[in-house]
């Protein structure tokens, strides 16, 4: 079998948002509701299949990235800075706050295999210089691997973790109408999974698949593979999760360990802080670098990795970062944040994308087809009502 086939370039995209943000909301959402917001998860993979596969065509075909593609559709005028303004906050919310509680999941995740909350500074320069030397070294084909590997241990960790639990699963399925304590963990979930910024990392490395020879079709399964991996590993930890159901209440994200010490024993430990490490370095390295593809193509600069403004942005998103871990951000608080806001901001970035795929100008007879217009509008739809319907509750101090 050609493995070649089903993994590349789309893998970044799982890595991107199998991060800390996405291992603390499956786990809070699956321990204080058991399995009632797996509808959410269900939709988000849904919704990212629909959207990165929008993306992912966008940038096979015209060979730039969805940064370059708004500058050419709105040269000038007031569309112009709308949407530029668009870029740089799906930057800002979706990549530096992100980046802060990425590096700090990763700590986490060293802290849950034994290390010291008194080693935290040296832990995080450790990690943050990992990072760094990943992408000085600016070979793609070496990240892309690295960060397989990464996606390859999460799933081992999960997935193997929810096998482990079912057995004794007491499981609390969807029920109407929703409390309205969930929504945050519903728009969560969402955030989470359907992030921004993977818009545009994602058109812009699919032409590293092109190069190969790739047609349409290879990019699409690619996709597809990536994505459902990616949902798979959410799955399994909100499963996990859902084993301390009405039994032991989680705060955080390596509570997850206590959860499981009854199933697994002292191997917990290992399987969760490798799980947390794993996420943490994978969507510490893809935030930063997503921040610099969306800029480098809505300024224009120059297209090599080694450019000065592009090496710039990636490393002022992963200092943030570094700065925000060892001033001791509270990870819980950045995570959600950042995730709601990227729920409330996702429908803006993908109605841009939407109305991109739709024209013949710039996708030729590649443009959506009638049943991925619906798809589109369906989750645009229901992004946009759980938006308001969030917005709503928060203003109403509900």
């Amino acid at each position: 079998m050609n493995f070649r086939k089903y993994v590349g370039p789309s893998t970044l995209v799982s890595a991107a948002f199998i991060g800390p943000g996405t291992v603390t909301m499956c786990s809070l959402a699956g321990n204080r509701y058991s399995l009632e917001l797996l509808w959410a998860l269900v939709f988000s993979i849904f919704a990212t299949l629909v959207l990165q596969e929008m993306a992912a065509r966008l940038g096979w075909y015209t060979g730039k990235g969805l940064g370059e593609a708004i500058h050419q559709q709105y040269p000038h005028g007031i569309l112009r800075w709308l949407s530029a303004g668009l870029v740089v906050l799906a930057i800002l919310i979706g990549n530096a706050a992100y980046e802060a509680g990425n590096l700090t999941g990763a700590i986490i995740g060293l802290e849950v295999m034994g290390m010291s909350p008194d080693w935290k500074p040296a832990g995080t320069i450790g990690v943050f210089l990992v990072i760094l030397g990943v992408m000085i070294i600016g070979k793609y084909h070496y990240l892309e691997r690295f960060l397989i590997l990464l996606v390859v241990l999460m799933a081992i960790c999960f997935v193997v973790t929810a096998i482990l639990v079912i057995p004794g699963l007491g499981i609390r399925w969807f029920s109407w109408p929703m409390d309205l304590d969930a929504l945050p963990y519903a728009l969560g979930l969402i955030g989470t999974t359907v992030v921004p910024y993977n818009l545009f990392l994602h058109a812009s490395i699919i032409p590293k698949k092109e190069e190969q020879g790739a047609e349409l079709a290879d990019i699409r399964r690619e996709s597809r593979v990536a994505i459902i991996l990616g949902g798979i590993i959410s799955i399994a930890i909100m499963i996990s999760a859902a084993a301390g159901y009405g039994t032991m209440a989680m705060e955080k994200a390596s509570d997850l360990q206590k959860v499981l010490i009854p199933v697994m024993g002292s191997a917990a430990k290992w399987v969760i802080g490798i799980g947390l490490l794993a996420a943490g370095l994978s969507s510490a390295i893809t935030a930063p670098l997503a921040a610099a593809y969306a800029l480098k193509g809505l300024l224009k600069w120059e297209s090599k990795w080694s450019s000065s403004a592009f090496r710039a942005t990636w490393l002022a998103v992963l200092l943030f970062g570094m700065g925000g871990t060892l001033n001791g951000f509270t990870s819980l608080q950045l995570i959600q944040l950042a995730q709601i806001a990227n729920a409330i901001l996702l429908p803006l970035v993908a109605a841009f994308l939407w109305k991109m795929a739709n024209d013949a100008r710039i996708l030729d007879k590649y443009v959506n087809s009638t049943s991925q217009n619906v798809a589109t509008a369906v989750v645009l739809l229901i992004t946009v009502l759980l938006a308001v319907k969030g917005l709503v509750n928060v203003i109403g101090g509900g």
